[in-house]
């Protein structure tokens, strides 16, 4: 029992994490078909906010907002930077400058900052820990688990219930017919790119909080993580990136668990040999998103 409860808190705080950065991710591709590779910068961006303000005055909380702030402001960017410039001219184009916009964040980071590792400021209530159930587990993974619930509704909310969400959905069924009817794109695009880097600022206050420090690369491995999780859900979906979320934060967690001490480096293999059969099984997702929709 007791280690079913460690196993449901280590799975709902990563498949929380894993969920809303797969969200990010989807919500620009269900629009522009067209993979935002420069998303896990705003990971890196949120860290190196957050260990800019250290030393200030502020409190925590101000300092994890101003951070947050920036991926919103960064996410903006990418979309004036990398995708409109170049979204109406073709797939490998745009692509191409999403890269090349991420080798510029990275490198302003390696220039203007540090190769090396920098610590970031964090609250005390991070490194302290509580007792469930005879169970012993960090109090950031209860606040993970926490703040993702409260990002879902708060997204589901957003998506159905107001004026730009209903707008989005439209635009990623049929973005030519959205555009006709009088949906204004560059808005909505931006918007997307907006609540991209919202998500991922989020994420990245827990994802760093689990490291303590930043670095210019550490934006690949959630980046991996938010793809491959839209891949096994569902590209178009929303719901599916939720889904393939929790999935592969199942997968990881079980492997945790289940795998001897030798073969736990071996971890991203059977992680990736699992999802080879989820997708020999469903290529084009768990669920499936708009049947049509156009990039333009």
């Amino acid at each position: 029992m007791v280690e079913l409860i460690q196993f449901g808190i280590d799975f709902l705080s990563l498949g929380g994490a894993y969920a809303l950065m797969a969200l990010g991710l989807v919500i620009v591709y269900g629009i522009l078909r067209l993979v935002n590779f420069a998303y896990g910068e705003l990971i890196m961006v949120t860290g190196y906010a957050l260990y800019l303000v250290n030393g200030t005055a502020l409190p925590w909380l101000v300092m994890a907002a101003f951070a947050v702030f920036i991926a919103v402001l960064t996410g903006i960017a990418t979309d004036y930077v990398a995708f409109r410039p170049v979204r109406a001219k073709s797939v490998t184009a745009v692509l191409i400058t999403s890269f090349a916009f991420s080798t510029l964040l990275q490198n302003a980071a390696l220039l203007f900052i540090s190769p090396r590792p920098r610590n970031i400021p964090l609250p005390d209530i991070f490194s302290r820990t509580v007792e469930i159930g005879g169970v012993i587990t960090p109090v950031r993974n209860l606040l993970t688990i926490a703040m993702s619930v409260i990002m879902l509704a708060l997204f589901a909310w957003l998506m159905r219930r107001t004026v730009i969400g209903i707008a989005m959905r439209a635009a990623a069924t049929h973005f030519t017919m959205a555009r006709m009817l009088g949906v204004p794109a560059n808005l909505i695009i931006s918007s997307a790119f907006a609540i991209s880097g919202l998500l991922a600022g989020i994420v990245a206050l827990f994802w760093l909080g689990r490291i303590g420090s930043v670095v210019p690369g550490i934006g690949l491995q959630p980046l991996l993580v938010a793809f491959i999780a839209t891949v096994i859900g569902g590209m178009r979906s929303l719901q599916g990136a939720v889904l393939g979320g929790f999935l592969l934060a199942f997968i990881d967690t079980s492997l945790n668990y289940s795998l001897p001490q030798d073969l736990l480096k071996f971890r991203d293999a059977f992680t990736f040999s699992l999802v080879i059969l989820i997708l020999l099984w469903r290529p084009e997702g768990l669920l499936k998103g708009p049947a049509s929709g156009q990039r333009t």
